[in-house]
C-alpha cells in the first residue's frame, strides 16, 4: 500500500487526521485563538513526524506510510485544502491569529480544525441533558428510588471524609520521620484526565531541609493528643460516640428532618380533613355557642341589676 492517490479519498485524510489527533500523535502546543483553546504545531514538525515517526509511535495498520518529504508535504497540503488545518500567526505567547496565508509551508504554524466524530460527543450531551432533566424531576421519584439516592450519597460522603483523613493521617506520621508520602498524591489534580488523577498509587521523597522544628511541634502537638485520647477514655469515647450517632443519622434521614415520616410520606397526597378531625371541629364550635350563651345570661342579669338599681333611685327621688 503506497500513499500515492490513497490521501485523494476525504475519508482516507479523516483517518490519518484522527490518529494524528490520538496519543500516538505528533506533540501539540495549546493557545488561544479568536476566544477558543486551540491546539497548533509547526509545518516542519508535522512532515517530519509524517516522515519518521517518533520512536515507538504504533502507525496504523490501515494507512500507507509515507517514503519521501514530497509526499508528507503534498498530503499535508491537501490537509490545507480540506480545512482539516488551517494556517496561523503568533500574536503574542499563547495567542495565535488566523493567517490570510492558506498555503502550506513548513515554516508556519498549523492549527487543527479536525474535530473528529462527534458521535461520541453527541451520546455524551443527550445524556448530560437527560440526566439534568431526571434530577429535576426528585420530588416525583418513587420512594424507594429516594432512598437509594440519600444511601448512595451518604456513602459517597462518608468514603471521601474517610480517604481524605487516611491520606492527611499517613502523611503527618511519615512527615514527622523526614519524608513526603501521599496516597493517590494527583487524586485531586483537576488539569488531568480521570485515570491519570489515580497515578501513581504513592509518592515517596524526603522533605525539604529547613522543616525539623516544624515536624518536631508537630510531633509533639500529635503524641500530645495521642496520649490524651488514651489516658481520658471516657471524653474520647464520648466525642466517638457522637460520630457513630451523626452517621447513624445520616443513613436514617433525621439529621436535618424538620417533618414527620407520615407527613414525608403523603407529601403528594391531597390533603382532606378526616372523620376525626371533622368531628373535633364540631365539638369546638358547639363549645364556642354554649359560651357565648353563659356570656348572654351574666350579659342580660348585668342589665337586669342595672335597670333595678336605675328604678329604686327614680322612685326615692319621687319621694
Amino acid at each position: 500500500m503506497t500513499s500515492e492517490g490513497f490521501y485523494d479519498d476525504e475519508e482516507n485524510l479523516k483517518k490519518l487526521c484522527d490518529f494524528l489527533r490520538g496519543k500516538e500523535g505528533p506533540p501539540v502546543r495549546e493557545a488561544i485563538e479568536m476566544d477558543k483553546r486551540v491546539y497548533y504545531l509547526k509545518g516542519e514538525k508535522l512532515v517530519n513526524f509524517l516522515v519518521e515517526p517518533k520512536k515507538g509511535t504504533k502507525w496504523p495498520s490501515n494507512l500507507p506510510k509515507f517514503k519521501t518529504r514530497q509526499e508528507a508535504i503534498a498530503v499535508c497540503k491537501q490537509l490545507c485544502d480540506a480545512q482539516f488545518i488551517h494556517r496561523s500567526e503568533k500574536r503574542g505567547k499563547g495567542d495565535l491569529v488566523i493567517s490570510q496565508n492558506r498555503e502550506f509551508d513548513e515554516s508556519g504554524y498549523f492549527t487543527r480544525i479536525y474535530e473528529g466524530d462527534k458521535s461520541f460527543s453527541n451520546m455524551m450531551t443527550a445524556l448530560l441533558v437527560a440526566g439534568f432533566l431526571f434530577c429535576t424531576c426528585f420530588p416525583i421519584w418513587p420512594n424507594f428510588l429516594k432512598v437509594f439516592v440519600w444511601y448512595m450519597s451518604v456513602t459517597l460522603l462518608i468514603f471521601i471524609f474517610f480517604l481524605i483523613s487516611f491520606r492527611g493521617a499517613v502523611f503527618l506520621c511519615v512527615w514527622i520521620l523526614g519524608f513526603e508520602c501521599w496516597v493517590l498524591p494527583n487524586l485531586f489534580d483537576e488539569t488531568l484526565g480521570f485515570v491519570e488523577s489515580f497515578k501513581p498509587v504513592v509518592s515517596f521523597e524526603p522533605t525539604k531541609e529547613g522543616q525539623l522544628m516544624y515536624r518536631a511541634g508537630i510531633a509533639i502537638a500529635f503524641f500530645s493528643f495521642c496520649y490524651w485520647a488514651v489516658t481520658q477514655p471516657s471524653e474520647f469515647d464520648g466525642f466517638k460516640q457522637g460520630q457513630v450517632d451523626f452517621i447513624k443519622d445520616l443513613y436514617a434521614g433525621t439529621l436535618l428532618s424538620d417533618m414527620s415520616q407520615a407527613d414525608k410520606d403523603n407529601i403528594d397526597k391531597p390533603k382532606m380533613p378526616s372523620l376525626d378531625d371533622l368531628l373535633n371541629n364540631l365539638d369546638s364550635s358547639d363549645d364556642e355557642e354554649e359560651e357565648l350563651d353563659e356570656e348572654e345570661k351574666v350579659a342580660k342579669m348585668l342589665e337586669d341589676l342595672v335597670g333595678d338599681a336605675d328604678e329604686d333611685i327614680d322612685e326615692d327621688g319621687e319621694e
